[in-house]
C-alpha cells in the first residue's frame, strides 16, 4: 500500500483510505480431520494479499509436509479485483479449498470526491487427497454487492475503516465466509471534504455526522453466507 501521513498506516483504495497493514499477514487452514482426525491429510493452505498498489493481488500456496516446503504462490483473485484481507478453509477430508477475500474494483484514488467500490468475494477449488497433486483452479462462488468504502469511518473521522474480519471455514459438504460489506453505508460529502483537508495538511473542523451526514454514512456490516460444495 501507499502510506497515509495522516493515520500513520499503508492504504490501497486510495488516500485517508482503509488501513491495509494486516494484509500481507498470512491466514491458514489444515485438513485436521475433524473431529477425529481418521481422514486428515494434513495439507496446509494459506493466503495472503501482497504486490504493487495498483495490482495488490490474492496469494495461495500450500504445503503437503508440514510446512516444510511450500508451493509456488499464484495469484487467486477475480481479474480486476484489488485485494485488501483473505482467508482460507479446507474441508477436514483435504477435498475441497473455500478462500475469501475483500478487494477494491476502482483503481487507488489520489482524491475523496470520487466514488469506490469494496466487494467481498467467496471462491472454491476441488484438492487431492494425495500429497503429490496440487489444489485445483479456483471458480468464484460468490461476489457481493458493491459499497462505497468512504462510506466506513474511523473512530476519530480522519479516515475510513476497513477492519480485518475476514475469515472462512469449511466442513466435508459446504464452506462459510464472513467479509466486511459497506452496501448499506452511505458516502459523507463532508467527511470527504474533511478528510482531504488533513490530507492537504490545512487546519480543518470534523463534521458532526448526525447533522452533516446521511442516516447511514459509517454503517458498514459483516455480511456471510455457507456455499454448498459445488462438486460433490
Amino acid at each position: 500500500g501507499v502510506l497515509d501521513p495522516v493515520q500513520g498506516r499503508p492504504v490501497i483504495d486510495g488516500i485517508a483510505g482503509a488501513r491495509s497493514d494486516l494484509a500481507i499477514a498470512p491466514s491458514v487452514d489444515i485438513a485436521n480431520g475433524a473431529p477425529t482426525g481418521a481422514d486428515a491429510t494434513d495439507r496446509i493452505v494459506m493466503t495472503y494479499v501482497s504486490g504493487t498498489v495498483t495490482a495488490p493481488h490474492v496469494f495461495f500456496t500450500e504445503s503437503t509436509d508440514r510446512g516444510a516446503t511450500w508451493s509456488a504462490p499464484r495469484t487467486i483473485e477475480t481479474a480486476g479485483d484489488r485485494g485488501i484481507y483473505t482467508a482460507p478453509s479446507i474441508s477436514p477430508n483435504g477435498t475441497d479449498v473455500y478462500v475469501v477475500y475483500n478487494a477494491f474494483t476502482t483503481p487507488f484514488r489520489d482524491n475523496t470526491s470520487d466514488p469506490r467500490s469494496l466487494v467481498g468475494v467467496v471462491l472454491h477449488a476441488d484438492s487431492s487427497t494425495a500429497p503429490s497433486a496440487p489444489t485445483g483452479a479456483f471458480s468464484e462462488l460468490h461476489s457481493s454487492p458493491a459499497g462505497d468504502p468512504r462510506a466506513s469511518s474511523a473512530n476519530a473521522l480522519t479516515d475510513e475503516f476497513i477492519g480485518d474480519y475476514v475469515y472462512a471455514t469449511a466442513t466435508r459438504t459446504y464452506g462459510a465466509a464472513v467479509w466486511n460489506d459497506t452496501r448499506n453505508g452511505a458516502d459523507c460529502p463532508a467527511s470527504d471534504a474533511y478528510r482531504a483537508a488533513l490530507q492537504s495538511g490545512t487546519a480543518a473542523t470534523a463534521p458532526a455526522p448526525e447533522q452533516d451526514c446521511p442516516a447511514t454514512f459509517g454503517n458498514s456490516d459483516i455480511f456471510g453466507g455457507s456455499f454448498t460444495d459445488p462438486t460433490p
